[in-house]
């Protein structure tokens, strides 16, 4: 019988969300990959430093027990299979059990996200973000360089934006089109309506089963919704979670306060929103993605 991923809450991570290849990359050239490879061959027994998510994986890989595999990492990178070998061998060297891993050369690598059942895609391709999001994957692009937060060992700790994140962005495109006001008076109108759901209500979801199923584990999860939102708009936002039966363990109603001071406070292990403002922010004091999603997306250009 084959080996299968059911059950599992199963992530799939580029090279450069794990490990700091930035070094590297900056020779990297589509039109040419050989000097590429040729340095990671030259440093195949080097063992890449941590990147933004490796504290985020070894923390997930604390759910798995002999007895129970609850947690999948996959390795899913359009680096070549030469250089993956230096991924494997960094992953061994840091005690990271991570077993599986695709490797496409340049091509684009969202498409394997399907047969592996991903219920998370971070990578720092912006064009393999934006094309599993069309395809209604929960994906984001990292930001390589973000701040670390090495605390709270035994806790797991994500926080997410509302709008165009775990919600849709029905409410945002009111605000950006007529305003505050209208924002308000709409959400007001119908707070007793849930908002259709964003593109990470699948991971919240996934999230929310690991903490109830994994009551033995030696890790716990705490999440929180950091949302430029305030009363009375904050309303609808807790009834359409509580529609979906889903608890968020903290959430901040900001008014468009600034981010970043309240993620350094909670300091979360990974923040996701849609709005590249924030996330620069969330950056300079926590592991930021960016969720290119809704109309504050729509023509954005922001690099990979």
């Amino acid at each position: 019988m084959p080996a299968s991923l059911d059950g599992q809450l199963v992530i799939a991570i580029s090279s450069r969300a794990l490990f700091d290849f930035e070094a590297e990359n900056q020779i990297f050239n589509k039109a040419d990959d050989l000097p590429y490879m040729a340095l990671q061959l030259e440093k195949i027994d080097e063992p890449a430093v941590p990147g933004m998510a490796y504290s985020l994986v070894k923390k997930l890989l604390a759910f798995n027990s002999p007895a129970h595999q609850r947690v999948e990492v996959v390795i899913l990178s359009r680096n070549d299979p030469v250089s993956g070998l230096r991924v494997f061998k960094s992953c061994y060297a840091h005690g990271l059990p991570l077993l599986r891993g695709v490797f496409t050369r340049g091509r684009p690598a969202w498409s394997f996200l399907e047969p592996l059942q991903a219920n998370l895609f971070l990578s720092a391709n912006e064009a393999d973000v934006r094309d599993a999001l069309t395809a209604d994957f929960a994906a984001a692009r990292v930001y390589p360089k973000s701040a670390s937060t090495e605390q709270h060992p035994d806790e797991i700790r994500i926080a997410f934006d509302g709008d165009a994140v775990l919600f849709s962005d029905e409410a945002e495109r009111v605000y950006q089109q007529d305003g505050l006001h209208a924002f308000q008076a709409h959400e007001s109108a119908k707070v007793q309506q849930p908002l259709p759901p964003g593109p990470f209500k699948s991971f919240l979801q996934a999230l929310h089963r690991l903490q109830q199923d994994a009551g033995d584990a030696p890790m716990k999860i705490r999440t929180a919704l950091v949302t430029a939102r305030s009363a009375p708009a904050h309303e609808r936002a807790i009834r359409t979670l509580m529609s979906w039966n889903i608890q968020v363990d903290e959430a901040y109603f900001l008014g468009g306060l600034e981010k970043g001071p309240f993620l350094k406070v909670f300091a979360p292990d990974l923040f996701f929103d849609d709005q590249t403002g924030h996330c620069d922010s969330a950056a300079s004091v926590a592991p930021t993605a960016h969720v290119a999603a809704g109309i504050s997306n729509t023509k954005s250009t922001a690099g990979s």
